[in-house]
C-alpha cells in the first residue's frame, strides 16, 4: 500500500511542478503582452500593427536582455552581410566576398 502511494507520489510531483511553471509566463510571452498593450492603446491595426508589433519586441529583446553594443567585428559582420544580400549573392561567391569584405 505505501509503495502504491509513493509511485503515485512520484509521478504526480513533477506533473504538478511543471503546471506551476506554466503558469508564470516566460520573458517573450511578458514583451508580447507589454507590446500588444501598447498597440492597443494607440489603437493600431493591420500592416501598422504588424510592423509595430515587430519593431516593439525587437526594441524591448535588445533592452531587456541588456544587450550591448555591437563590436567592431559585429558591425562589419552585420555591414558585410547587408551588403552580400543586396547583391543577392548566394553560395561561393557570398563566401568569397564575406571573406574579402572581413578581411578589408
Amino acid at each position: 500500500m505505501i509503495s502504491k502511494l509513493l509511485i503515485a507520489a512520484c509521478l504526480v510531483l513533477p506533473v504538478a511542478a511543471m503546471a506551476a511553471d506554466e503558469k508564470k509566463p516566460t520573458p517573450q510571452q511578458q514583451k508580447m503582452g507589454a507590446c500588444n498593450k501598447e498597440a492597443g492603446e494607440k489603437k493600431l491595426a493591420g500592416d501598422e500593427r504588424k510592423k509595430f508589433m515587430s519593431t516593439c519586441l525587437k526594441a524591448d529583446h535588445a533592452a531587456a536582455a541588456g544587450e550591448k553594443k555591437m563590436t567592431a567585428q559585429q558591425q562589419k559582420m552585420s555591414t558585410c552581410s547587408k551588403e552580400a544580400g543586396e547583391k543577392k549573392l548566394a553560395g561561393d561567391d557570398r563566401k568569397k566576398f564575406m571573406s574579402t569584405c572581413l578581411k578589408g
